[in-house]
């Protein structure tokens, strides 16, 4: 690791890459060039080995410690770190320091150039907002279609439900004049969403709340959903990074959130993959770490960062001949190497 010069920890693309970590309770450390972290056994402290490489985010949660050296080594990976709650939510948002991100290298500025060239425009930013609900919804169909054990637990894209409630979501998007209207279009097909996964999983009497409720299916139904949500946040934020495309051009979710362009690109993944498996995880009575092995399962089994790579890099360069898109991306690859 030591001779590896940034370029060489850098030849895997972030949205091919594996790992994710969470942690708590252990220091980060550099040591013999590698990166770790350390826990304290009752008789001996352990150490573990994170192949930095082949890692997207590391999220810091309670009792944890990062060092210096540690730091310079994944930022000249390329990782991104930061710091969080318990079960790596919430993101803290207090101070600028949550996201370290490495300013010691190039960062792609054709996405941005391409985002800026269409986002003064009231109506080009509309119509990126419609592809992106669009998109939502193709992905929706791909994974129900395709995921067996979503088909055995009830969950049907085909559904008579499911269609009707699709219908008028197309119409009302392709009539929608601002964003206003494509969130209360979207905020009523989402509901139609929660009421069929509550039937499916027999979850009798759910209401959409973001703190915990009672009776304990429903609480956990909520408290899975917030949680899942935060990692497809999680992804969103991570594919806006390696983007170089700033959190706050929104194209839906409003002007004074400073995130909210990350809330625009979750929506791509939420349905198809939180909302069915926060109900069914919450019907098994899971636990949240069960929950999050299982959601997280679902993101790569279904490939959701490089869905959302897509369509994020197709709205961005839209104005682009497929010559000059391919041109970027060759750049891009002879850069990783």
């Amino acid at each position: 690791m030591e001779d590896f010069s940034p370029s060489d920890l850098k030849a895997i693309l972030h949205s091919k890459r594996a790992n994710l970590f969470y942690l708590e309770y252990c220091r980060v450390m550099q040591k013999d060039g590698r990166v770790l972290y350390l826990t304290e056994a009752t008789k001996e402290n352990l150490y573990f080995n994170i192949p930095i490489a082949n890692t997207t985010v590391i999220l810091l949660g309670n009792g944890t410690s990062i060092t210096q050296a540690a730091m310079r080594m994944l930022a000249q990976a390329g990782v991104l770190v930061g710091f969080c709650g318990g079960g790596a939510t919430p993101l803290y948002m207090g101070c600028e320091i949550e996201w370290m991100t490495p300013q010691n290298e190039y960062r792609p500025t054709e996405y941005l150039q391409g985002w800026m060239g269409f986002w003064f425009d009231d109506e080009q930013r509309l119509d990126a907002a419609k592809h992106f609900q669009q998109a939502r919804i193709a992905f929706l169909k791909q994974v129900w279609q395709k995921d067996r054990d979503l088909k055995n637990e009830g969950f049907n894209f085909d559904d008579k439900a499911i269609q009707t409630a699709l219908d008028t979501f197309f119409t009302r998007t392709d009539k929608a004049t601002n964003s206003q209207e494509l969130l209360l279009t979207e905020a009523q097909l989402t509901k139609v969403l929660y009421k069929y996964a509550a039937n499916a999983t027999n979850c009798e009497g759910f209401k959409r709340q973001h703190q915990s409720s009672k009776p304990v299916d429903i609480g956990k139904a909520n408290d899975f959903l917030n949680h899942g949500n935060y990692l497809a946040y999680g992804l969103a934020a991570c594919t806006l990074w390696v983007l170089g495309i700033p959190h706050g051009f929104a194209v839906m979710h409003g002007k004074t959130r400073r995130g909210a362009l990350v809330f625009d690109i979750a929506d791509l993944i939420k349905d198809a993959l939180v909302l069915p498996w926060a109900f069914i995880c919450a019907k098994e009575n899971a636990t949240e770490q069960e929950f999050r092995q299982q959601i997280l399962q679902a993101f790569t089994d279904h490939k959701a960062l490089d869905y959302m790579f897509e369509q994020v890099k197709q709205v961005a360069l839209q104005e682009l001949s497929e010559e000059q898109i391919a041109a970027i991306e060759n750049d891009q690859k002879g850069d990783a190497l």
